[in-house]
């Protein structure tokens, strides 16, 4: 790769780590091609599929398109509900209510569109496991089309077609594309059968992307490809309604919209890292809060003025959100320190019958911040008890409920995240089994949190060159995360100090070796700054290389995760 590439081994070393060893693959990881997405057809189910919305288009049925409240779902709903009323105008869509109704498709929702006349749902991100819920459809004269991509069960529903990459009888070669994506490959089937030109959709990769980035999806294959085209329209032609929800961050407009292609129209370039951090919970607070059909509604919004509206009501819920996870949190914190028998524990169970439904999943994931370990939320809701869970690394928190399925009414989820519901009478039962899974299948290492390193280099390897190359290995996340460096024996040039709340802002150089001093944040991070400070102290860093815009000038910086003393006192 250094050969063929022309470049530094450090570089070439992070290829290799990715799995690439030749020039060809090379070029299709910096290079990615719409051309190299799957035919769709591959994936089981998508003929029957395509069949059923043409039989429905061509009969003038009514149908129905119903997705999850998240972001991946909300996302799904409004690609497909777009793509499709653009062909035909008796197509409406459907967001069950977080509270009323709970995750998936609801007895209600199946009500409402056999009471509508609706003879075709298509459900997305949902209904891979709503076997009894499809019989129930079917008894009402409703078809189902389902596209997912959560694990299944043991049973597949009867449904007209069934979409999940997962099913273990289906050959589809990438199985980790989001709801969303699942979404896109069946607009993409239909137009490849009724000779569409794909450039008619591309304007839905935009939603895509963000799916991809909210859903914590791996960045890898065909999610790869996506994302970045995805990105790509983000930055230089933006839906109205991302454009509407981004007067809400730090993004500010610095040309007009509708300008060609490859200039961004923001004051820097969108990443997935703020899909994840600034869109993604500003469209995830609509269901969490209220209804995620206003996620929808700013989606499909066909001018900025129609998204504006949409736009600042998702800001003040995602306003509202905020306030309730730091409250529930807090709480939580509490009842953690209470638990006498805490210490003995391997994972981390809190109920209260009065936290918000909606965000006891942020919840879960700041518990574990805190206390690395498996963890699961409950709140009470309609009678059952509701629960969200998170995991840690290398612990599938999906396996671990399935071993307590016999307790629950229902369940589903990933890996790393998950949720189900169980009678009341079953918690105190549903805590020991669980705990007892933990302690027989968890690691110690997967208790204690660490920071994977790909390589380690020195100061003076760092340039412009160097981060230009390395932008490229972009887009990031699971299963192309961000290079995190390693330097050891660095000083500080006696600049370090703490800035914001809780920031350590510094200038490292190498000991003892010249070279020019390089700007460093480590946030989160002040207590350590008299372990840095004082002459000769040497310490190790690990950390991101990024750039750094301030009043007009672009630096880079080391964005530190964590410092370590060189010699312990």
């Amino acid at each position: 790769l250094q050969d063929v590439l022309k470049l530094e081994p450090t570089l070439a070393n992070l290829l290799a780590q990715r799995g690439i060893t030749s020039y060809d693959e090379a070029k299709t990881f910096f290079r990615p091609e719409l051309s190299q997405l799957h035919d769709p057809f591959l994936m089981k189910d998508m003929d029957k599929a395509v069949k059923r919305i043409e039989d429905a288009i061509n009969h003038r049925e009514k149908i129905l398109v119903y997705g999850d409240y998240d972001v991946d779902g909300t996302t799904a709903v409004a690609l497909v509900y777009s793509f499709l009323k653009k062909l035909y105008s008796e197509v409406d869509f459907y967001i069950p209510d977080r509270y009323k109704e709970g995750y998936g498709i609801s007895v209600q929702g199946i009500d409402f569109a056999a009471k509508s006349g609706y003879k075709l749902v298509i459900a997305l991100d949902c209904g891979i496991k709503a076997v009894d819920k499809i019989e129930y459809a079917r008894s009402k004269g409703v078809d189902f089309i389902i596209g997912d991509h959560h694990r299944p069960g043991d049973e597949i529903p009867n449904a007209v077609a069934v979409l999940d990459p997962k099913r273990v009888d289906c050959e589809y070669p990438y199985k980790e594309l989001s709801g969303c994506g699942v979404g896109f490959k069946m607009i993409q089937a239909y137009a490849q059968k009724n000779t569409f030109p794909f450039d008619d959709l591309n304007e839905y990769l935009d939603m895509v992307v963000v799916a991809i980035a909210a859903d914590i999806v791996p960045i890898t294959g065909e999610n790869r490809i996506l994302a970045y085209y995805g990105l790509q329209r983000l930055n230089s032609n933006p839906r109205p309604g991302i454009e509407a929800i981004l007067e809400y961050t730090s993004f500010k407009k610095v040309r007009p919209r509708n300008v060609e292609d490859g200039d961004y129209i923001y004051n820097k370039e969108l990443t997935v890292s703020d899909l994840v951090f600034q869109i993604g919970p500003r469209i995830n607070a609509a269901g969490r809060i209220e209804s995620g059909r206003n996620s929808v509604e700013l989606l499909i919004s066909q001018t900025l003025d129609e998204a504006y509206g949409f736009a600042k009501k998702i800001n003040e819920l995602n306003t509202e959100r905020r306030t309730l996870d730091s409250e529930i949190t807090e709480e939580a914190m509490t009842v953690i320190e209470d638990d006498p028998e805490d210490d003995t524990k391997l994972s981390t169970i809190v109920f209260n019958p009065n936290w918000s439904k909606g965000v006891i999943g942020i919840v879960a994931s700041r518990l574990i911040e805190s206390h690395y370990r498996p963890t699961i939320v409950f709140t009470k809701s309609n009678g059952l008890l509701t629960a969200s869970c998170r995991s840690v690394q290398n612990f599938d928190i999906y396996d671990a409920i399935d071993h307590c399925s016999e307790l629950l009414e229902h369940f589903g989820g990933h890996k790393y995240a998950a949720g189900f519901s169980l009678i009341p009478e079953n918690l105190d039962a549903f805590r020991a089994k669980f705990e007892q899974y933990v302690k027989d299948n968890i690691t110690e290492k997967s208790l204690t949190p660490e920071i994977t390193i790909d390589a380690d280099i020195h100061l003076n390897e760092i340039n412009n060159k160097f981060y230009r190359i390395l932008r490229q290995f972009a887009p990031f996340g699971p299963g192309n995360m961000a290079p995190v460096f390693v330097t050891t024996d660095v000083m500080d040039t006696g600049s370090a100090r703490v800035v914001g709340k809780n920031h350590l802002k510094l200038e490292v150089v190498h000991a003892n070796i010249s070279g020019y001093p390089l700007p460093a944040i480590a946030f989160q991070q002040a207590e350590k700054l008299p372990m840095i400070k004082g002459q000769g102290i040497t310490f190790s860093i690990c950390y991101h290389l990024e750039e750094n815009e301030w009043n007009g000038q672009k630096n880079l910086q080391l964005n530190m995760k964590d410092i370590r003393p060189d010699v312990e006192s």
